[in-house]
């Protein structure tokens, strides 16, 4: 039988190690889906919803260490693809998408579905290309996963439906993808000066992010030598948060206040593989510097003295021996203890009394935190999850927090664990949602009872888009819109043929997630928990405490004074 277009993808895939593909099925994508079919090598898994194909890929690359793949049929079938694209792109993924297109002989006749593929994922890529032609393949296909790889990021190969039904004469190579390893520092030069900085400094602080990633022990060592406070970014929470006794938290708009006073108060900082977005948060009179391994970064968050181009484990490694060992431990030790008191008071937030009501979100992420395994993996929504994650999930080195942490996203959450759960079959996934989250692609709830995940979706449920009502009441607004009503979302998950477990009383939840985890199949764990929770920065600007000052003189002058009271009871009468 002659091989096809859509015969020399696949072969190009499996030689690739590609197992599994995500995605919707479409009449444009029948010669692909026939071609999977008669392979019998490469599962495709079905989901309701493309955004989330993209997602689950994300975290099947992530958490296989590989390219993983996704497709979507032609116009609004790929189309729906693009968010979970974008927050692959941004957050560094190798996901190569499969974008199948009208017929060719139609293009350029305004056909039924036609949309510009080749244009609408160019900005959310690294390889955005057309199949036209047989004699195109394999080797596009190769191109396309070797960008992925390479660069770190998406590619999208853009495939007719009548041109993957095309025969080809042509074979696949053994070998179509080349993963490559190599050790990036800076020079010897750059290295000394960046020592000289160091050595001169006498608060030297650490701003560390997922390019710390492999690199705990030599990041260890520097702040060691340095006696150097290190504040985290939130990316990089998972790879340095665990064993670390110079750790002073997060800082940032879900950050503590150890994290922000730490950078405020060093006349040097060092950061080391983060992109950390906001501006306000970086000191303004210290000496900044930065290694990245994309030189591109380099002081586009804050006017750096000194930038150098390098991976963080091998650049530290390279950097130890220039590096005079300071004897001086009162930086680090103010920072540390401050760093202790705050997590202290943020552990009394933490915690439930039956009969008392509302659940503090606060404590149901601890309880989730101790309970869950030692290599479980959490995937959190965008929002309060994230903020409650960040605060309260435990790392240890085993366990993974994946997020929407670059692209911001509402719904990433339960996708995320859908691919996490095909990735790692034995491994217990968590999936932190907001009701907001989970209703936005709620459906593919059906994509984790038909493939059988066993997935713990533990749903936040406030009712509410409560941290976007947070930030209008620190704005001065008064929340507009933000109101979800009351959803029983356990009644939902059992209507599809998921245990569903409902939790109100704080009395009742360590049970309930005991039962949840214990369970051998997909929970939703559905707890209502308080809306009117404060979670605010660890800097309160005078824009932001007048901004709340006028939201509660606004709800009185509406009328709406109780909501004064339920604030008051559920922040300050604990």
């Amino acid at each position: 039988m002659k091989k096809t277009v859509a015969d020399l993808l696949v072969d190009s895939l499996r030689h690739a190690g590609i197992e599994r593909i995500y995605g919707i099925v479409g009449d444009s994508l029948n010669a692909v889906l026939d071609s999977i079919r008669r392979s019998g090598k490469i599962e495709w898994i079905s989901v309701r919803h493309e955004e989330v194909a993209a997602f689950a890929a994300g975290s099947d690359a992530i958490l296989s260490n590989s390219i993983a793949v996704c497709a979507g049929s032609s116009g609004p079938g790929n189309l729906h693809l693009i968010n979970g694209l974008y927050d692959c792109h941004r957050n560094r993924i190798p996901v190569l998408a499969i974008a199948a297109h009208i017929p060719s002989n139609e293009l350029g006749g305004e056909y039924f579905q036609q949309t510009r593929p080749e244009m609408l994922f160019r900005d959310c890529s690294h390889y955005c290309e057309v199949l036209t032609r047989p004699e195109q393949m394999p080797r596009m296909v190769p191109m396309a996963m070797q960008h992925a790889i390479g660069r770190k990021g998406v590619s999208v190969i853009v495939l007719p439906g009548d041109v993957a039904s095309l025969h080809d004469e042509q074979t696949v190579p053994e070998q179509v993808i080349h993963v490559t390893e190599p050790v990036i520092r800076p020079s010897e030069n750059e290295l000394q000066k960046l020592a000289d900085y160091l050595n001169k400094g006498k608060k030297v602080t650490l701003l560390c992010g997922a390019g710390c990633e492999g690199a705990h022990t030599e990041v260890m060592a520097l702040c060691d030598a340095l006696k150097s406070p290190m504040v985290i970014a939130l990316r990089g929470k998972e790879h340095l948060e665990y064993d670390n006794p110079y750790s002073v938290g997060l800082t940032g708009l879900i950050g503590y206040s150890s994290g922000y006073h730490a950078m405020m108060d060093c006349d040097v900082l060092l950061m080391l593989g983060t992109d950390f977005p906001y501006r306000q948060f970086f000191p303004e009179k210290a000496v900044i510097l930065q290694v990245d391994i994309r030189a591109e970064h380099l002081g586009r968050r804050a006017a750096l003295t000194y930038g150098l181009c390098g991976d963080v484990k091998h650049t530290v490694e390279s950097l130890l021996p220039l590096i005079k060992v300071k004897k001086s431990t009162s930086h680090l030790d103010k920072h540390v203890k401050d760093y202790a008191k705050v997590r202290k008071d943020l552990d009394k937030l933490a915690t439930g009394k039956k009969g008392k009501t509302p659940i503090h979100p606060q404590y149901l992420t601890k309880v989730v935190s101790d309970l869950a395994t030692e290599d479980a993996i959490f995937t959190c929504d965008v929002g309060s999850p994230t903020l409650w994650a960040a605060r309260y999930l435990e790392m240890n080195g085993k366990r993974r927090l994946l997020g929407s942490f670059n692209h911001g996203t509402m719904a990433n959450a339960m996708p995320q664990a859908i691919g996490a759960q095909v990735s790692k079959r034995n491994n217990q996934v968590i999936a932190l949602s907001g009701d907001g989250g989970l209703s936005m692609l709620m459906g593919d709830l059906l994509t984790i009872k038909q493939h059988q995940l066993p997935v713990k979706v533990v749903v936040f449920n406030n009712e509410a888009l409560a941290f976007v009502e947070l930030e209008m009441k620190a704005a001065g607004y008064l929340e507009t819109g933000t109101g979800l009503g009351q959803t029983n979302y356990a009644a939902i998950a059992e209507g599809m043929g998921i245990q569903g477990i409902r939790v109100e009383d704080p009395g009742d939840l360590e049970g309930a997630v005991k039962q949840a985890f214990k369970h051998n199949g997909p929970v939703l764990l559905d707890v209502v928990v308080n809306r009117q929770e404060l979670a605010l920065p660890p800097k309160i600007e005078f824009e932001q405490a007048h901004g709340f000052t006028l939201w509660m003189l606004k709800t009185v002058l509406n009328g709406k004074g109780d909501d004064l009271i339920d604030l008051a009871k559920t922040n300050l009468f604990r």
